[in-house]
């Protein structure tokens, strides 16, 4: 396997990662979650499948199509990490039946789930990057 190749592999295993995460906070600890965390997974849950399909591929022609789903639910978990941790002003926090301020997760005082999926969405866009990086110097070296 080439370094396109592992990374792209390496993105799909945090995709996954993720999502089995988030699928056993809900399905095993029944912790319901807040609007914010469904938008979130919204955006996370399809990397598994597409990811997947581009490491077994190994190829990055996909990576537009990506793109836009982790910079966007990157965005929502930015905006989710700040609404937990600076609630002052905190409108949207209080609608559906759990406030998005709640945070079932505190460890060492900071790393909360909306947090967890800030770190995830970030490894993905890293590891992206370094894919199309990799391949780009595969392609100069090969001319």
């Amino acid at each position: 396997m080439n370094k396109t190749g592992m990374w792209l592999l390496f993105a799909w295993v945090v995709s996954l990662t993720a999502t089995s995460g988030s699928l056993f906070l809900s399905e095993v600890w029944h912790f319901i979650p807040c609007e914010l965390c469904w938008y979130q997974r919204i955006f996370m849950y399809p990397l598994v499948i597409v990811l997947g399909i581009a490491a077994y591929r190994q190829r990055t022609e996909i990576l537009p199509y990506i793109l836009p789903l982790v910079v966007i639910g990157g965005g929502v978990s930015t905006y989710h990490v700040i609404i937990q941790k600076l609630p002052r002003n905190s409108d949207f926090a209080a609608c559906g039946p759990v406030s998005c301020l709640d945070d079932y997760l505190n460890w060492f005082g900071w790393l909360t789930i909306p947090m967890l999926a800030l770190a995830a969405f970030l490894l993905i866009a890293i590891s992206l990057w370094m894919a199309l990086r990799s391949e780009s110097t595969t392609t100069q070296e090969s001319l």
